[in-house]
């Protein structure tokens, strides 16, 4: 680490910790390898029902993303002009100006998302910015950057950081249906909620299926139980039991707050999901794009293939990027995902070394010519639109650094409002 990367971290956290003093917001922590932005969101839906709240915009979950969201609404000049030397000088000049000037606009609620690359990630984090309320989403049998762990184990570990340090008053908000998470329940002290599909969570969703209207997928809809009754909840753009797992963790957060069941079913219709997290977009050639092109790890992998199971198409076509960061585990996660895909789509096109491995398991029990394979994203934008006819449904999923984002705007009906609806659209990832 450079001496002046350490230098602006210990700059931008000392300042963070003195606004955390100041004005002494409810601090709501999410983590897990699965779903956290998308829980992330959800949760910032629902606290806006009873105060101010700022969500951490983006992936801003490290050692330097964390304290800049406590310090302010810096996302986008962050994210689309990048940090300069100017940009750090407004930071730091405007989180001066509110510890000495009391900011009326400070919000009372922050939302944050605590990252683990490596081990001891978390731990660092939480010594200095403990939450109130801690939710951990779902670690996975085999978890996205575990090739700088020793195991899925020592990452639950390592996220279970999170809840470790809360206190008796404080809450821990764990997935019912994860039994890695689950188990942290035993490393708080905190008082323990849960949610998840099971009916014993505190908050759970059962009854999930798509929203079709008219042969038209307009999003997802599930039955939320909640508070010994239950509401029907329509998330309206975006697909997948992974919306359904952050509508239930954002419900248990407003179990906490006292948000009433008839709120809640207000609130989630006017949800959206962050961009490249199963997002509907309308595709070229009148077919429907599930836009999953965010990140990519073995459990999101086979939620987003269920996904396109549960959606009744004539023809159903998977676009697989290679998943990255899994070390040891990336022949054996790949091969799985072949050994499954090929009951759920007609038509494969596999993007990368890694994912290219999904392709050779599946196309055993495929009809010959079903699977295609590319190098890159780039490759695959063209052979992906040459194949799609009318009706299809199209899954695009990958690792970032795949970059599939590229497909979807290749094969979007509306390639002018890729900026609004797409990952990445800004610096120097256009640039790339």
């Amino acid at each position: 680490m450079s001496y002046k990367r350490l230098t602006l971290e210990m700059i931008l956290k000392a300042l963070a910790r003195v606004l955390i003093w100041r004005y002494k917001p409810l601090i709501i922590g999410v983590t897990g390898n699965v779903g956290k932005t998308s829980t992330k969101e959800a949760i910032a839906t629902v606290v806006r029902t009873r105060m101010t709240v700022r969500a951490s915009p983006g992936n801003l979950n490290n050692d330097i993303g964390l304290p800049l969201s406590i310090l302010g609404d810096w996302g986008d000049e962050y994210y689309h002009h990048g940090p300069s030397l100017g940009f750090w000088g407004r930071v730091i000049g405007s989180a001066l100006r509110d510890c000495i000037i009391r900011n009326a606009a400070y919000p009372r609620a922050l939302v944050l998302e605590y990252s683990a690359d490596r081990p001891k990630d978390i731990s660092r984090l939480v010594k200095l910015f403990k939450p109130h309320i801690a939710v951990v989403t779902a670690i996975g049998d085999i978890p996205v950057h575990v090739e700088f762990f020793r195991s899925p184990d020592a990452v639950a570990r390592e996220k279970s950081a999170l809840v470790h340090t809360l206190l008796p008053s404080d809450y821990a908000l764990l997935n019912a249906d994860d039994e890695r998470v689950l188990d942290m329940r035993v490393a708080t002290k905190a008082r323990v909620r849960t949610f998840g599909s099971q009916q014993t969570a505190s908050a759970s969703f059962s009854h999930e299926a798509p929203w079709i209207e008219e042969g038209v997928v307009k999003g997802m809809v599930c039955k939320l139980h909640y508070d010994g009754g239950f509401v029907p909840v329509r998330i309206p753009g975006v697909l997948g039991r992974t919306t359904c797992y952050a509508v239930a963790a954002a419900a248990a957060v407003g179990q906490i707050l006292h948000v009433n069941t008839l709120t809640l079913s207000e609130t989630f219709t006017g949800y959206l999901s962050p961009a490249g997290r199963l997002r509907i977009i309308s595709g070229v050639k009148n077919t429907t794009l599930i836009d999953d092109t965010y990140n990519a790890a073995p459990a999101a992998m086979r939620m987003a293939l269920e996904t396109l199971r549960d959606v009744p198409a004539q023809r159903k076509v998977a676009v697989l990027g290679d998943m990255l960061e899994l070390g040891g585990f990336t022949i054996e996660a790949h091969e799985a995902i072949g050994n499954s895909v090929h009951a759920i789509a007609q038509r494969l096109v596999c993007v990368g070394e890694r994912a290219a491995l999904i392709g050779r398991v599946a196309e055993k029990h495929m009809p010959a010519g079903s699977v295609q394979y590319a190098h890159t994203a780039d490759e695959a934008r063209l052979m992906v639109q040459d194949l799609l006819v009318e009706g299809d449904v199209v899954l695009v999923k990958g690792s970032q650094g795949m970059r599939m984002e590229k497909v979807v705007e290749e094969i979007m009906a509306e390639p002018q409002l890729a900026k609004e609806l797409l990952v990445r659209q800004y610096g120097h990832w256009l640039a790339s």
